[in-house]
């Protein structure tokens, strides 16, 4: 921790004359800056905020008219806000298409002649195609005494065994991380036995993730689909994890039949992107890139009578403060030009971030910065973090040295450095959307206010979020931006980085 904070002290020393050496914010000036601070509204933030994260969206779903239905409301908000459009055909729409496979709703387990209700009762822990009927073998706990028990051939039922690395007790979705380490290994090991199914009766922490892991096992995995992705699942030994009432069934149970087929679909997803054009002719052609992702995890099952996932501080919280620094720039451009990115489908795995790091709609060499938000609107007041301003994670120490420095300037934060340390229980650098952009060479740094007890659950609502905080981080990352497109020289790229996790 110590050193960490000496490294960010270093950089933050340095971080005035970077901006002295780097020419500061040129002529534009403090005037342009107070101009962008004016723009940034607080009242602005809170409608957009109420409105996207509102009930009629339900949630936001990739893949979902949700999805879309949200994405044509922030291409409004954009166009009124004095953006120019920058997508595919003079519109504010980058489309890409999403590949979803999924376990079909045909498919089946049948145990002792009973059918084990699926997704409720019963999980499938991957999307395969299988179909097996076989005798039972019941392996306990799976102890020492069940290791020279042939399951060959058989339908091995066994109780989860406690993963070798469980996550923390404070690690956000423990259960439903727990489990899913859990199901893998003890599956694995079954597997390895030579099993032709494997059902796996759950502990008292798989049990309470059970809900949680049956709603996204049903939705399957999503990818890109592109040139060579995978359209079909590999085959594989099917492995079901079962809730603990149906372990005594499972117990006398002489045969049991686990059908499992799968179906693949193609949806359309969108990234929102818009421009307001820089105003000097010879760096007008350059990009300071800002970056949100707009959709969440739409109507899933209900917490307390609420079924829609809203998604208020992820990441609605970031999308509507973008809008707010989209006026600012449409009413005072810098020198470079600012490029507004609203990806999709962050929650499937970074995809929007991922097709538009391979195919920008500006050339990607011309985008000198990435500044990415996730999650800016909770926890203290006065805390925040700047991921990717330290090694490993690291790619350009002179875009964290204008980032520090408009902190300075703006929000005065205090900068919490753990999260952004590579042994952080959380790994939160990789799961937002500079990533792409990092990997291929782009410099780039994610703000956030981090995780909190709310986060992925119904409870993340308009009325939970610290508005006045929001507002702070939008003039943060404006600030920061306003440097980097006014700056005689344009960030430079760590030599030699590589993004190792």
């Amino acid at each position: 921790m110590q050193e960490a904070r000496a490294e960010l002290r270093r950089v933050a020393r340095l971080g005035c004359l970077a901006i002295i050496a780097l020419g500061g914010a040129g002529g534009a000036g403090a005037q342009g800056a107070a101009r962008h601070d004016a723009q940034i509204r607080e009242a602005d933030i809170r409608r957009d905020l109420f409105t996207m994260a509102g009930e009629s969206f339900r949630g936001r779903e990739a893949g979902t008219v949700d999805e879309l239905r949200a994405s044509m409301w922030v291409a409004e908000q954009a166009r009124a806000a004095g953006l120019k459009p920058a997508g595919e055909h003079g519109t504010y729409f980058q489309w890409w298409p999403l590949r979803r496979i999924r376990v079909a709703g045909t498919s089946r387990v049948v145990l002792g002649g009973a059918s084990v209700p699926m997704w409720a009762d019963a999980v499938p822990t991957a999307v395969t195609d299988a179909i097996v009927t076989a005798p039972v073998v019941w392996l306990g706990e799976g102890g020492p005494a069940s290791d020279a028990m042939d399951v060959k051939g058989m339908v091995a039922v066994a109780m989860v065994q406690p993963p070798s690395n469980p996550p923390g007790p404070n690690v956000s979705l423990r259960s439903f991380r727990y489990a899913r380490l859990a199901l893998a290994q003890t599956g694995a090991r079954l597997t390895a036995r030579g099993a032709a199914a494997v059902i796996l009766v759950a502990d008292s922490t798989t049990e309470a993730a059970m809900e949680f892991l049956g709603v996204v096992q049903q939705r399957g995995t999503y990818g890109l689909d592109t040139a060579g992705a995978v359209t079909r699942p590999r085959a594989a030994t099917p492995v079901i994890v079962m809730r603990r009432a149906w372990m005594e069934r499972a117990k006398a149970a002489a045969q049991a039949t686990v059908e499992l087929r799968s179906e693949s679909f193609v949806y359309p997803s969108v990234n929102v992107v818009a421009t307001a054009p820089g105003s000097d002719p010879a760096l007008r052609d350059e990009y300071v890139l800002f970056s949100s992702h707009q959709d969440h995890d739409g109507v899933r099952f209900p917490v307390n009578g609420d079924s829609v996932w809203s998604g208020a501080d992820d990441n609605a919280s970031v999308s509507v403060a973008l809008l707010a620094i989209g006026r600012a720039w449409a009413v005072a451009p810098g020198k470079r030009s600012a490029l507004f990115v609203w990806h999709g489908a962050e929650e499937r795995g970074l995809l929007g971030s991922r097709w538009h790091a391979a195919n920008p709609v500006v050339p990607r060499e011309r985008i000198v910065a990435v500044l990415n938000g996730d999650m800016i609107g909770r926890n203290h007041p006065d805390t925040a973090a700047l991921l990717g301003s330290q090694p490993p994670h690291l790619n350009s120490r002179s875009l964290v040295a204008m980032a520090l420095e408009a902190n300075r300037q703006t929000a005065k934060f205090a900068i919490d450095s753990s999260w952004d340390r590579p042994d952080h229980p959380e790994g939160f650098y990789f799961r937002s959307d500079h990533m792409p952009y990092a990997r291929v060479g782009i410099p780039a740094v994610f703000y956030t206010t981090m995780l909190h007890p709310d986060y992925h659950t119904p409870r993340d609502k308009p009325t939970t979020i610290d508005v006045p905080k929001v507002t702070r981080v939008a003039r943060w990352m404006d600030r920061t931006g306003w440097l980097v497109a006014n700056a005689k020289e344009r960030p430079r790229l760590e030599p030699g980085f590589r993004l190792e996790r």
